[in-house]
């Protein structure tokens, strides 16, 4: 957890039921619409990352542009988008990985890392790791090097952290949500 991870876990908003029965929705809206509570999630994570001379953010779509993009600008790194299928205009490499119902495909351009280069990983949630390790998958596969993946938010009753951590990666996530919380 973060200096500031009962904070901002204080202004996520449960929902409910929602998007169908019995899931608890953790909304991070309430963060974005408090400059405060912004400013310390960003700080939460340039604080953590601003010694390990990172050449990157790979930042997931979408809601892990909404935090990725702001920590690149900190640290003076660049920003990647790692997108859905069919987004990105120029050539492209793909992983396709598992849903609970299906499949689904992200995808970077093929020119976005150069051997060794060291990257950040971020979306803004992590429930069963399947697009954390789909796009850790694509920065390897490009010559990159995941430093370590990063989100707002780990649900570990899902299993995605510890997916994450048996593939080699480390995990960071500002705050942690139980199913009952």
């Amino acid at each position: 957890m973060s200096i500031y991870g009962d904070y901002i876990k204080s202004v996520i908003r449960t929902v409910p039921d929602w998007p169908q029965p019995g899931v608890n929705f953790r909304d991070i809206t309430p963060v974005l619409q408090n400059s405060a509570a912004f400013r310390k999630l960003i700080d939460s994570f340039v604080h953590r990352y601003q010694e390990l001379n990172l050449d990157a953010i790979a930042a997931i779509d979408a809601r892990g542009f909404i935090i990725g993009a702001p920590v690149a600008y900190e640290l003076g790194c660049s920003f990647v988008p790692v997108r859905k299928k069919g987004k990105l205009p120029f050539k492209t490499i793909s992983e396709t990985y598992t849903l609970e119902y299906g499949e689904s495909t992200v995808e970077l351009h093929s020119d976005a890392f150069r051997e060794g280069d060291r990257i950040l990983v971020m979306d803004d949630l992590i429930a069963t790791g399947g697009t954390m390790l789909a796009a850790a998958s694509l920065i390897q596969r490009s010559g990159g090097q995941v430093v370590e993946t990063a989100t707002i938010i780990d649900l570990p009753e899902l299993g995605g952290a510890q997916k994450i951590r048996d593939a080699g990666h480390g995990v960071f996530a500002v705050c942690t949500f139980t199913e009952h919380e």
